[in-house]
């Protein structure tokens, strides 16, 4: 079973956005993200998700946490949102550049409101 993100996106129904999810804490220090990361929702077939990539320029976060830093992020873009009150699960695969290379698996929840 995937691991769930931290994040829980909130966003309108019908908007189009933005979506960067941190993975900083499963990367050991001196690690990045690497090659072409996935992601792809699990819960209906409601959402269009596109340019998803590895961060190449710092996240700015709405939160007031850090940015995130290069390479620490899956990035990309989401709209279709059709119902009002919905929850979307996105699952999200990305690999590292470790000598030992792993893939993470994780959920993205977006939430409409």
């Amino acid at each position: 079973m995937p691991k769930k993100f931290p994040q829980i996106y909130e966003m309108s129904e019908g908007a189009i956005d933005n979506f960067a999810v941190d993975a900083t804490d499963w990367l050991n220090e001196g690690e990045q993200l690497t090659g072409t990361p996935t992601a792809v929702e699990v819960t209906t077939s409601d959402l269009t998700i596109s340019a998803v990539a590895v961060n190449t320029k710092p996240v700015e976060q709405d939160n007031g946490e850090p940015d995130i830093a290069i390479g620490k992020a899956v990035v990309g873009q989401v709209e279709g949102q059709l119902e009002a009150t919905a929850k979307y699960t996105v699952t999200v695969t990305a690999s590292n550049d470790a000598a030992d290379p792993r893939t993470f698996v994780g959920d993205m929840i977006i939430k409409v409101v």
